[in-house]
């Protein structure tokens, strides 16, 4: 029996049917391989030299959400963390939700080139994604029904976050890959 994966791989499952079938819309089926997404492959960017490093490296490259209700509290956890200067940071609305949406296709794969280039030039380490509570792009591809429910909102998030992870540590499997869930007041909830 082939896994979901290996039929998106042969063309059998379109990307719609993969991320439905990985319980991003649709039934859940164990997936015993991720691929690298299809828009992480279709990448038309021009590649980091070889050999080209800069001067300063860092260890994390932090994905997080646009929402300006944050941006302080976002800045405030990487203090405490004693991550201050020692993190990339990429933005994307919905933050792993903005990584694999369909709906946007480019914002996945603005992600994977940063998260390449971090490799190529910072020497990072770790991946740390940290979306939020009451989400604005979540209720726009999730729905605002779900988002409104607070058990099916962590749902909707730790769904995504795993399914990032997943697709990280199949590319690099030498990152360590940390999630977490901001609320508006800027506590973060570890997702496993």
């Amino acid at each position: 029996m082939m896994d979901c994966c290996g039929l998106h791989r042969t063309g059998l499952l379109s990307r719609r049917g993969l991320m439905r079938t990985l319980g991003l819309g649709g039934a859940a089926m164990a997936c015993t391989a991720v691929a690298r997404p299809v828009w992480a492959e279709a990448a038309t960017h021009a590649p980091v030299p070889a050999g080209v490093v800069a001067p300063h490296g860092c260890d994390v490259l932090l994905l997080t959400c646009m929402d300006f209700r944050l941006q302080n509290e976002t800045v405030a956890y990487m203090d405490r963390r004693g991550l201050r200067d020692n993190y990339d940071h990429v933005v994307l609305a919905g933050a792993s939700l903005g990584v694999l949406t369909q709906e946007r296709p480019d914002w996945g794969l603005t992600f994977w080139d940063h998260l390449d280039t971090a490799i190529k030039l910072h020497g990072i380490r770790k991946v740390m994604v940290i979306d939020h509570l009451d989400c604005g792009a979540y209720k726009v591809f999730v729905g605002e029904a779900v988002m409104k429910d607070p058990a099916a909102e962590l749902v909707a998030h730790g769904q995504r976050l795993r399914l990032l992870r997943s697709a990280i540590n199949v590319q690099n499997a030498m990152l360590e890959v940390e999630l977490g869930i901001m609320a508006l007041d800027g506590t973060v909830q570890t997702v496993t």
